[in-house]
């Protein structure tokens, strides 16, 4: 895969909730998602590295009044988020915010100051990638969850326009590869 769009220090990580810190593809409840192991260590890592790690998922059991938006929000700050960017919508409500449109990202670069071409975005959906490709961030693709499904379908041309050109910059094993592979990259 690529390198990183800009040979400087990445800003910030934004990650993804079910599939890619743990769980599986299917969204849990809060306090049901059980992190993968070492995902505590490398958001850890990133911070003190001083990189702003933000959280990048839709919710849409908010929507579906299945659970509360504070209780996501307080278990991805317990993870050790810095924020928390969350779409609680359901598909079809015309958001700005439910990936894979750019409203979260965009909101964080507004009140972060950040420069989104020095962003990573990992998930394990391929919404995840074009919601990133869209904002100009770089990519990583995690394996886990949905992630080796969603390349299949890459690998089998099953995307197209936007969603095609949205390859990522780096197919990890899981988010731990990930984050070695932001670390040599910045």
């Amino acid at each position: 895969m690529g390198v990183l769009l800009k040979d400087s220090s990445v800003q910030a990580v934004f990650l993804d909730r079910d599939g890619t810190l743990g769980g599986t593809d299917h969204v849990l409840l809060p306090g049901q998602l059980e992190l993968f192991p070492f995902v505590q260590e490398s958001i850890h890592r990133l911070k003190a590295a001083g990189i702003w790690v933000y959280s990048f998922t839709n919710q849409p059991l908010i929507a579906r009044g299945e659970a509360v938006r504070e209780d996501f929000e307080q278990e991805l700050l317990s993870f050790g988020f810095d924020k928390v960017y969350l779409c609680p919508h359901e598909h079809g409500e015309g958001c700005l915010c439910r990936k894979p449109a750019t409203g979260m990202l965009m909101q964080a670069a507004n009140e972060n100051g950040l420069d989104l071409k020095q962003c990573v975005v990992i998930g394990d959906r391929w919404k995840d990638m074009v919601a990133a490709y869209e904002a100009g961030c770089n990519r990583v693709l995690v394996k886990t969850g949905a992630g080796q499904r969603e390349w299949d379908k890459y690998q089998n041309d099953e995307f197209f326009g936007s969603w095609k050109a949205a390859v990522p910059h780096f197919i990890a094993e899981d988010l731990n590869d990930a984050v070695r592979w932001v670390f040599e990259r910045s």
